[in-house]
């Protein structure tokens, strides 16, 4: 804003700033070639830096339906520490249809979901999801273990990029090869992302055995590339492979899946059959010995090498013995004695 300077007869007059001299323009011209070459020089030895464009916008909605337990919500609190490019939302009521995630995931700008489900307060499933398309997979989650758990030795810088390590039976079945990919999208932190970290400290580890998806994470040592756990560990067993996201036809179905239910009640009735085998054995028992006894006839030869034993004298004792001196008691009776006499001396001198 100009200047303004007040007239006598009260009106203002509006004066203009004077125009600063430039500072290059005021040093001598020899002076302003050479920082000018020392600026070409500096620019043609500067190396470029990378050109960090955020491409992959992969963003992961975690969060739970109502009734999980404490060690659950410390899974789901140690997931979204390990992955910068997730978001919370509240938990869903159990009452609510699956299809209203796709909505959730909508609002929230999400193209991912990994979804808790809680059943009976005891049983575990993960919904992971491609909303609004699909796919998606339901697995029964199995040996939880979280990082205030685990108690290990590593540590990772957190919001580093990890390493994903899966196992070779990946790529030999093609629902795996599904759920690689499925995973590929999931866990992998995009590269430039905001929230991110430029290094790679750790690693996750999928690995298949006994049919079901076994995770690890573990920290890089720099040193000689050795491989401290850090934490989380589960286990995922598949249950379904849906073409929609929550829903749809069904890709594949786990022949090896058995559900809780079904397992719990196996080890019940093992049980039982145990506790009706023991009843049985009682039975038997008893019936027994109610039967009558057979009497076997006498042997002969039985007695063949029974050599009879020395008649004793029999000793009448005609005396009647003395009595045992019963040394407490008389101890006793002395020490009481000796107490009273005591007694009475104390009291005589008082007098």
């Amino acid at each position: 804003m100009a200047a303004t300077k007040r007239k006598r007869r009260g009106g203002f007059a509006v004066q203009a700033k004077k125009p600063k001299r430039n500072e290059i323009d005021a040093e001598p011209p020899a002076k302003r070639h050479a920082t000018a070459e020392e600026v070409e020089e500096e620019e043609r030895d500067r190396i470029p830096g990378p050109v960090c464009k955020w491409k992959n916008k992969e963003r992961i909605l975690i969060f739970s339906s109502r009734g999980i337990n404490f060690r659950t919500r410390h899974l789901m609190q140690d997931l979204r520490m390990l992955m910068p490019h997730s978001k919370a939302d509240t938990k869903m009521d159990r009452k609510d249809k699956l299809f209203v995630i796709n909505e959730v995931c909508e609002m929230k700008n999400c193209n991912k979901c990994i979804y808790f489900e809680a059943k009976k307060k005891q049983d575990l499933y993960m919904w992971l999801s491609n909303s609004p398309h699909g796919p998606s997979a339901k697995f029964l989650v199995q040996n939880i273990h979280t990082l205030a758990e685990l108690k290990m030795t590593g540590n990772c810088l957190k919001g580093s990029r990890p390493l994903l390590s899966f196992d070779p039976a990946f790529d030999e079945l093609p629902h795996y090869a599904l759920l690689k990919e499925l995973l590929i999208q999931i866990f992998s932190t995009p590269r430039y992302h905001p929230k991110s970290q430029p290094f790679v400290d750790h690693v996750f580890t999928f690995t298949i055995l006994d049919n079901r998806i076994w995770f690890r994470n573990f920290q890089i040592i720099e040193e000689d590339a050795a491989l401290v756990e850090i934490g989380p560990r589960f286990v995922l067993n598949l249950i379904k492979i849906f073409q929609g996201s929550f829903g749809g036809p069904t890709l594949y179905e786990n022949p090896h899946y058995q559900s809780p239910n079904m397992h719990r009640r196996v080890i019940r009735s093992i049980t039982a059959a145990k506790y009706r085998e023991k009843q049985q054995v009682k039975d038997v028992q008893k019936l027994r010995k109610k039967e009558p006894k057979t009497l076997l006839p006498h042997d002969p030869t039985a007695d063949v090498f029974v050599t009879p034993a020395e008649e004793k004298p029999i000793e009448i004792q005609w005396v009647k013995p003395e009595p045992k001196v019963d040394l407490k008691a008389r101890k006793k009776r002395i020490y009481k004695r000796q107490r009273k006499m005591k007694q009475r001396m104390d009291s005589g001198k008082t007098k």
